[in-house]
């Protein structure tokens, strides 16, 4: 399986997946789902304390991935870091040969396990952006001289059905002038909006991997509508889960649909499973990848 850079330079359409830190030490369950998905995608993205609740750090499950003959995707959020450490844990990540980095800034402590730890926000994902590019250039943020520079694949994040749109883009493309060589879309369930905004985002010389949240059931899609800004599932999807006695099968048919609708307008998929691993492969097959 190619790396995420050499997969996009080939003009491959780029699969992706996610893992998740464990709430401890005991990694055996992400390297077994790991395992289960390394044939499957070109990389794994591991979540940086995602949704603000406190796991491994993304660093030490990145290396186990390494270690275990993956190429991951380090994820970094700037709400837990200044910029001393973001920059120490990027130089950490390269000493392993990790070079795939998402950028982000982070979902607020209030939305975790954590509520009354103290948000950094040193930097926003743009700012990191740039940070990334210094230490590819050979030098950290100060201007000081690194005694070896890494080589960093920088992506981000950018939300295509949010309302209004154009905060988005304007966003998006400073990430674009920051040094986003790739994006990972939000979680996106309509493909004409999405059309839309690919027409914009082809616009620009960068790759974007379309962002697959697989629905379980029709509870956990109010429930993305009522508490996730950026995500709108349409009622006809609600509906479609509610009515099927075996909507888990069901949410892999539709995210199936919706790839195989967009595909020929994105570079890939990133496919968001939170502990259903076991259906991306279902996903995949079904979706004709």
């Amino acid at each position: 399986m190619l790396t995420l850079r050499e997969a996009f330079a080939a003009g491959e359409f780029v699969r992706t997946a996610e893992v998740g830190p464990p709430k401890g030490t005991d990694c055996e369950e992400m390297l077994e789902a790991a395992q289960m998905l390394r044939d499957k995608v070109h990389t794994l993205n591991v979540t940086d304390n995602q949704a603000a609740v406190m796991r491994l750090c993304t660093l030490a499950a990145c290396v186990k991935l390494k270690q275990a003959g993956i190429d991951p995707v380090l994820q970094v959020t700037c709400r837990d870091r200044n910029r001393l450490a973001v920059q120490s844990d990027l130089l950490g990540a390269a000493s392993f040969g990790i070079t795939n980095v998402l950028a982000l800034t982070g979902d607020h402590v209030m939305a975790g396990d954590h509520p009354e730890a103290r948000p950094v926000f040193d930097l926003e994902s743009v700012q990191l952006l740039q940070v990334i590019g210094k230490l590819n250039a050979g030098t950290d943020l100060a201007g000081n001289e690194l005694h070896g520079a890494p080589d960093f694949f920088p992506g981000a994040v950018v939300t295509p059905e949010a309302d209004p749109l154009e905060p988005q883009m304007r966003k998006f493309e400073k990430k674009v002038r920051a040094g986003a060589k790739y994006f990972q879309t939000q979680a996106v369930y309509d493909p004409e909006s999405f059309k839309r905004f690919m027409e914009r985002a082809r616009r620009h010389d960068v790759k974007v991997l379309a962002g697959i949240l697989l629905l379980k059931s029709a509870g956990m899609a109010k429930f993305l509508n009522r508490s996730i800004p950026g995500i709108t599932v349409p009622q006809r999807l609600i509906d479609d889960l509610a009515s099927s006695d075996k909507a888990g099968e069901r949410g892999v048919e539709l995210a199936a649909e919706f790839i195989r609708e967009i595909r020929d307008h994105c570079d890939g998929v990133h496919i968001m499973a939170i502990g259903a691993e076991h259906r991306v492969p279902q996903v995949l097959d079904a979706a004709g990848l």
